[in-house]
């Protein structure tokens, strides 16, 4: 398979919608299932061999442990409970609504009673419609589905390698359901005030000072697959920095800067990955040298920290 196939938004803006609905479903049954992690670490998916998954939950909300899973290969919820009971329905032809449906009655026929405190989209157009009413969003077209897991396939495995370059603490790479990007953030043990104003979900995620990258695969902002990275709080001068290749740009986002690649930009360079990796690494070195960050303490090249194998290397 090519790196980086194209996936322009506007071929499955419409599956995408839906599926990211269905995403968020499932996303707070996480929610409310999993033991609370600082920055949020217990919420988002990780990427499988075939999709995404929750990862085992239960107990802390009184059900057995269990997992749920998107299939984006055979295109299938599966629901999986830790005594070997499993129930699966297929993705396709589904709403929003008839999805929601189907996946509460899947898992509680294996023993489980979800919990979903407020059953609408959080932070999308239509967040004051209940899941179980949207019967609009029911576009699901799988060669794209399927397209969308292999990108996000290829990118987990470059932000993975970005995360190995760094040896203090760092989130796992995970699949946002709220934004419905992929990420992985650096950070610096410092603790950072919020504003008042500012809702629980950015104070726990922005309490501490990070470096985040990222990609995500367009939206009414950005209409294009795009790979980001930031920093925040953002240090004086970085919008000012040059950045790796050259077709990278700053943009203005929510009061401060993103440094931005265009994934089409990206994917017709001679080596995609390494153009990739340089831009992260780029707004990295801009950043954390900027925030006075002990880049060199923090390295781990290669994903090696044991002094000895890094003296024998």
């Amino acid at each position: 398979m090519e790196v980086f196939p194209p996936i322009p938004l506007a071929q499955w803006r419409d599956s995408k919608e839906t599926l990211h609905r269905f995403a968020q479903v499932i996303g707070k049954i996480r929610l409310a299932s999993s033991v609370r992690r600082n920055h949020w670490w217990n919420v988002p998916y990780h990427v499988t061999g075939r999709g995404i998954t929750t990862r085992p939950m239960g107990q802390v909300d009184g059900n057995p442990i269990f997992t749920v899973d998107f299939d984006f290969v055979d295109h299938l919820l599966i629901v999986r409970e830790i005594d070997g009971r499993s129930a699966s329905f297929s993705l396709l032809g589904q709403s929003v609504a008839s999805f929601y449906r189907e996946a509460l009655d899947a898992l509680r026929s294996v023993g489980v009673e979800p919990t979903i405190e407020h059953a609408h989209p959080f932070g999308l157009g239509d967040e004051g419609r209940p899941f179980a009413e949207d019967t609009e969003h029911a576009s699901y077209d799988p060669y794209w589905v399927n397209r969308y897991w292999q990108v996000l396939s290829q990118v987990n495995l470059v932000l993975e390698e970005f995360a190995a370059g760094f040896s203090g603490k760092i989130s796992p790479v995970h699949h946002f359901w709220h934004t419905f990007d992929i990420a992985v953030t650096r950070f610096e043990d410092r603790p950072v005030d919020q504003p008042p104003q500012a809702d629980p979900v950015t104070r726990e995620a922005y309490s501490r000072a990070v470096i985040s990258s990222g990609f995500w695969f367009g939206d009414e902002a950005v209409p294009r697959p795009t790979f980001y990275s930031y920093a925040a709080p953002e240090p004086e001068g970085l919008a000012e920095r040059r950045l790796s290749p050259a077709t990278a740009r700053w943009m203005e986002h929510d009061g401060s800067h993103m440094a931005t690649l265009d994934y089409d930009a990206a994917r017709e360079t001679a080596d995609p990955r390494r153009t990739v990796l340089g831009f992260f690494e780029s707004v990295y070195r801009s950043a954390a040298g900027l925030a006075d960050w002990d880049v060199r303490g923090l390295a781990s090249p290669e994903g090696v920290t044991d002094p000895r194998e890094a003296r024998a290397a």
